[in-house]
């Protein structure tokens, strides 16, 4: 989109045009027959944007509470915090004196932190710059907006500054994964750390944990309702310990920290016992397996494997929990055998550490009764093991 396109529908017939895309509540598979209709009452032009932002609103729903109300980009929204994270990470900042967003995009991050304080959002394309005032004015958000290029900021920090650092993990619609190959690297913020207040930089959640092992900084990991969103890193004031996995489900906030001296427990190795947690996944890139294991009370199958066994039930917003009916070393014919005298026919299979395809399984083992259940391919000790088990707990 360009920006002659955008403004087009701040006019009276653009506002029109719009209003009459959504009410289609279109889908980007109905784009031309969609465009076709608007496109007979409306010039071209504006009826394409109309359209495209009317797509981009309805697939925003699911990341933004007022998303009917908002201007995105196809990147920019794909790229986009959800709603709910952005608003968590927002809470540290509360109270800044002035809160910069340096690489704001459209402004989902800044419209959040602009519940904490007043943002100055610093954004280098005009067609988002120019969405930030737009979301800001329609949401009454306290943010501002400079169109400049955040390797050369048109003013200089002062120590009174929390600074936000979105630096851009996709080029050409590729992923960038070395931190040092985002745009800005990684590394600019060595000039800004002496003179902010405190700093966060929001990375990939598969960052390469070497990769910012040299930064003094609190690393936390964010899932919600157990999918891994995003990647934190805290530094100056903001820090508050070393590793942290966050759980965020429905309006709940779950933490697990682990200070930066302190060390893990050692848990035992031990064979499947009553029950079978698999840790969250933001308890997993944030390495704190073992810290949780110890608050269950429980061993894990394989040193190198994540699964965690107990003989007693310990409810747990950090993991996911199965009872265990029974487990074998890993053997087909016999687990077919198992699977069949249960009645089992529709089977979930879950693995760590096994080379097995669940797809594969599944088709090899040919299974017709009624029942369900699920199976986990693991390894104990180093001995591919099959675990399984009952109805998941929740």
């Amino acid at each position: 989109m360009h920006l002659p396109d955008l403004y087009a529908l701040l006019t009276r017939e653009g506002r029109w045009a719009l209003e009459s895309a959504m009410a289609f509540e279109p889908r980007e598979k109905d784009f031309l027959p969609d465009f076709a209709m608007l496109a007979k009452r409306f010039p071209r032009e504006t009826a394409r944007a109309a359209l495209t932002i009317a797509i981009l609103r309805g697939e925003a729903a699911a990341k933004f509470p007022n998303a009917e109300k908002m201007y995105f980009t196809r990147e920019a929204l794909e790229q986009a915090t959800p709603w709910a994270v952005a608003a968590h990470r927002a809470r540290r900042f509360t109270g800044a004196e002035r809160i910069l967003d340096l690489g704001c995009s459209i402004g989902g991050d800044a419209l959040a932190l602009a519940a904490a304080g007043p943002v100055i959002g610093v954004e280098l394309d005009e067609v988002r710059t120019a969405m930030v005032r737009l979301n800001a004015r329609a949401l009454r958000a306290d943010v501002q907006v400079v169109q400049a290029d955040v390797t050369e900021l048109p003013f200089r920090l002062t120590g009174r500054e929390a600074v936000f650092f979105d630096p851009a993990r996709r080029q050409d619609h590729q992923r960038i994964f070395s931190v040092e190959d985002y745009q800005p690297p990684l590394s600019i913020i060595a000039g800004w750390l002496p003179d902010a207040a405190g700093l966060c930089v929001k990375v990939s959640p598969g960052v390469d944990l070497n990769e910012i092992s040299g930064y003094d900084c609190e690393v936390e990991f964010v899932s919600q309702d157990g999918d891994l969103k995003e990647a934190a890193l805290w530094f100056g004031q903001f820090r508050t310990t070393g590793r942290r996995a966050t759980l965020l489900t429905g309006e709940a906030v779950h933490t697990l920290a682990l200070g930066p001296e302190a060390e893990q427990p050692r848990l035992p190795l031990g064979e499947p016992g009553g029950y079978l947690y698999e840790p969250d996944p933001a308890v997993l890139r944030a390495g704190l397996v073992e810290m949780l294991g110890a608050e269950l009370g429980a061993a894990q199958l394989d040193p190198q494997i994540a699964y965690l066994t107990a003989d007693e039930l310990v409810t747990t917003p950090f993991a996911r929990v199965w009872p265990v009916e029974d487990w074998m070393p890993f053997q087909l014919k016999r687990l077919r055998a198992a699977l069949r005298e249960r009645g089992i026919g529709r089977l979930t299979v879950k693995k760590r550490g096994s080379p097995i395809l669940p797809e594969d399984l599944i088709q090899q083992l040919r299974l017709e009764g009624d029942g369900e259940m699920t199976v986990f391919l693991t390894q104990m000790e180093g001995r591919p093991v099959v675990v399984m088990a009952g109805e998941e707990i929740r």
